[in-house]
């Protein structure tokens, strides 16, 4: 090979990379453009407006807190033995916050039952991938999936909607 045969194999390969970098700045661009268009279709919420879905979970929250106060009061064991008081008053303070919170409308609370539903997809995963060992469990679980991931899904155009500013009106 002679001296300097490689230089044009070394300038070919910056040339590709160079198309490349195009190819994502293009495909960074595109995407941006998509993003913003999503943006502007947001409508902010009105003043006192709560999205269906975020009153769900609302609703859901409250109802865990209840149960795991109901469950305590009712004298419910968890693996042979009654559960101590802070296992059970911070669990259901928790759930109590983040249901006033989203009752409320309030991005935190949003967010942090998504936090729950990402630990429950999570969970439910796991659980139907080793433990499952029945068809009752495995259906079950195929819901319980489907459910968690429907609600998150939804969730996120609602968290959207509750952190947007309100726009002034279009002259």
């Amino acid at each position: 090979m002679a001296r300097g045969a490689w230089r044009p194999v070394a300038e070919e390969r910056v040339k590709r990379k160079q198309r490349g970098g195009d190819r994502m700045s293009r495909g960074y661009a595109r995407a941006e453009q998509r993003n913003q268009e999503a943006r502007e279709a947001l409508e902010p919420l009105a003043e006192g407006e709560r999205p269906t879905v975020v009153t769900i979970g609302a609703v859901v929250a409250g109802l865990i807190s209840l149960s795991i106060v109901a469950g305590y009061a009712a004298g419910v064991e968890v693996d042979g033995e009654r559960p101590r008081w802070p296992q059970v008053v911070a669990p259901a303070v928790i759930m109590g916050m983040m249901a006033w919170g989203m009752w409320r409308a309030r991005y935190w609370a949003v967010l942090g039952f998504q936090l729950v539903l990402v630990f429950v997809l999570f969970s439910a995963f796991f659980g139907l991938v080793v433990g499952a060992s029945s068809v009752a469990e495995i259906l079950g679980t195929l819901a319980l999936l489907a459910a968690a991931g429907t609600f998150f899904f939804f969730m996120v155009k609602a968290m959207a909607r509750i952190q947007m500013p309100t726009r002034l009106p279009k002259e």
